[in-house]
């Protein structure tokens, strides 16, 4: 006992240590360097208001909730702090039916079985055997990490409820091994695409932001940025397409960032100078991801629409 009370001692001594590491480097940011870095380390693009929002949830330790349409740039902002912050990301995908045992833990039924026949460990119920969920993972973490809560409009009230309860505190009682509990929170990020309205609840314990599909130029100049060789005339030529498609054309599934991406990046492979009716319409599967959205495309004139409006 007194042998795992001490590496108890030890371990949080290590944990407030790393802790303590990324309170400094949130310390140390403000708007906007935390802007600048964004741009610098990640090639990531936001405004000043987003920034200061970002900075805003950091500095009280709030989780962050970013909004918005699917394939504007969400996910991201997670993937771009857990760098920034030198962080592991740790993802949590929400979906319908997701429920307690996949998101917080499980136990290794098979193991336990199969050491109970070869009448082996009497405590079954040990760490050995239990299997950690990302929730459970953030909890349990080393260095503090940051815990990405992916499409969380996805799961039901319930488990909202629940989730907001893990959040809280940042710890779990488990009835067979005990109580765990994170060393200090660490940065959240959930994602949500709107499809059903979250509950006032988790809105409130939110520092809420809102990213829509980037403005032309902004699109044109992340383009740039993440594809080598694109030349700004083409870059803006594509981020208009985008906004065409996005804005003119009633879409099931409106073209995201990444697959403005992918249409850029062919454009250099065959080293296009401007955006022809021809590519477009042969590489249409590239931004349009349902048959009726392609439908819609043709009928408007496809390649020729984009191109008399560019």
């Amino acid at each position: 006992m007194n042998i795992r009370l001490a590496k108890s001692a030890v371990d949080t001594v290590g944990k407030t240590g790393q802790t303590e590491g990324l309170q400094h480097l949130i310390s140390q940011m403000t708007p906007q360097s935390l802007k600048e870095r964004m741009l610098k380390e990640c090639s990531y693009i936001c405004s000043d208001e987003e920034a200061f929002t970002v900075y805003m949830a950091l500095g009280l330790g709030k989780p962050l909730l970013v909004e918005g349409p699917p394939g504007s740039g969400k996910t991201e902002v997670a993937k771009v702090l857990a760098t920034l912050l030198d962080a592991e990301l740790i993802r949590l995908q929400c979906y319908e039916g997701l429920d307690e045992g996949k998101a917080l833990y499980e136990w290794n039924y098979q193991k336990q079985i199969l050491d109970i026949q070869r009448g082996g460990k009497n405590d079954v119920f040990g760490a050995d055997y239990l299997l950690p969920r990302p929730l459970l993972a953030a909890i349990q973490a080393e260095k503090t990490p940051v815990l990405l809560i992916d499409e969380i409009d996805k799961v039901d009230p319930e488990f909202e409820a629940f989730l907001m309860e893990i959040l809280s505190d940042f710890q779990v009682s488990i009835p067979e091994f005990g109580t765990v509990k994170a060393a200090s929170h660490p940065p959240v990020i959930l994602t949500s695409n709107a499809v059903r309205d979250l509950g006032d609840a988790l809105r409130r314990r939110c520092v809420y932001l809102y990213i829509d599909f980037p403005t032309m130029n902004r699109e044109a100049t992340i383009l740039m940025r993440k594809v080598d060789g694109l030349r700004p005339a083409l870059a803006l030529q594509i981020a208009r397409t985008m906004h065409l498609l996005r804005v003119e054309l009633q879409l099931l599934k409106p073209p995201s960032i990444s697959e403005s991406l992918d249409l850029a990046q062919s454009a250099v492979n065959i080293k296009l100078s401007a955006l022809e009716p021809t590519f477009l319409n042969t590489l249409n599967s590239l931004f349009l991801k349902t048959r009726e959205d392609q439908e819609s495309f043709r009928k408007k004139g496809g390649g020729k629409w984009v191109c008399k409006n560019l």
